[in-house]
């Protein structure tokens, strides 16, 4: 994973250089996304792009390429990395300023930078026991629905879920559990899966949606609801998405267990209907250039 892409030229991650006034660096004034990638070929391309173009318009920040453009230079980033199965990070900044200034200037060059990371390895003490997460006050701002780097908060909430043994912190902003720090939450009540509505304080998750219509698939109902700390505790099963992690089973909440406390058989056949997805997504043709 040593070569990276940045405004234009494929380097050595050692080599690459940012200026200390991009304005990424100064004033998190930059958007990011994260793909995932099976068999070297971008997963869930279309839904991820369109994520990356909504957070680019919510900073009024040019989109500096074309989408098959975008897909062209993340195609090559992906195979001169060595290919398989593993994630692209790719981040648009506004740009280089001659000053730091919080004023927004006009007709900034973005900086494109973009990586690859390994995928994560299975996990077979998750697979087995599920994951222990707490539940935390959301002190983030009000556009969560925005893809920026401005993560501070993400950071420090899962540090504080780290400090005391659990794998993810929930988010509670008045009464209603939001999502993860950097996951999607959802719980099951009988055959019925549910996930917080879309808005402004929450990131739609492209995982999370993939996740609910598999659900749908699988036979069981899906809602956009409100979920509370006693919903969750309540529940038959709660599963977290991410990008990275596709699907993770929740066992125990602040201590307590949630169902049997082990992962449940709905958990298993959401896993299975997504590896079936998965098969066929490796086995179809590539779409055309």
């Amino acid at each position: 994973m040593d070569t990276v892409f940045l405004n234009g030229a494929f380097l050595p991650v050692a080599a690459a250089r940012i200026s200390p006034l991009d304005r990424g660096f100064l004033f998190a004034d930059a958007v990011y996304e994260v793909i995932p990638v099976y068999g070297s070929r971008l997963f869930l391309w279309t839904p991820h792009y369109a994520r990356l173009e909504r957070s680019l318009a919510a900073l009024d920040l040019k989109n500096p390429y074309r989408e098959s453009d975008w897909h062209r230079l993340l195609a090559h980033l992906i195979e001169v990395n060595g290919g398989g199965d593993l994630s692209v990070y790719l981040e648009v900044t506004r740009g280089t300023e001659p000053v730091r200034d919080h004023r927004i200037p006009a007709d900034l060059a973005p900086t494109v930078f973009a990586l690859t990371q390994p995928a994560l390895p299975p996990d077979p003490a998750l697979e087995a026991q599920g994951m222990t997460v707490v539940l935390r006050p959301d002190f983030r701002w009000q556009r969560c629905d925005i893809k920026s780097t401005a993560l501070l908060a993400n950071v420090l909430l899962r540090e504080s879920a780290r400090e005391v043994g659990a794998g993810e912190a929930l988010l509670v902003r008045d009464g209603c559990v939001l999502e993860g720090t950097s996951s999607n939450v959802l719980a099951l009540h009988g055959n019925t899966v549910s996930s917080p509505p879309d808005g402004p304080l929450l990131l739609a998750g492209v995982t999370r949606d993939l996740v609910l219509e598999l659900a749908e698939q699988s036979g069981f109902r899906t809602r956009r609801r409100t979920l509370t700390a006693d919903d969750l505790g309540t529940a038959h099963e709660v599963w977290l998405t991410s990008t990275r992690r596709i699907l993770a089973p929740v066992t125990r909440i602040e201590g307590r267990p949630v169902g049997s406390g082990r992962p449940g058989p709905a958990y298993q056949r959401i896993r299975a209907a997504f590896q079936k997805r998965l098969q066929a997504f490796l086995e179809a043709p590539p779409p055309s250039a």
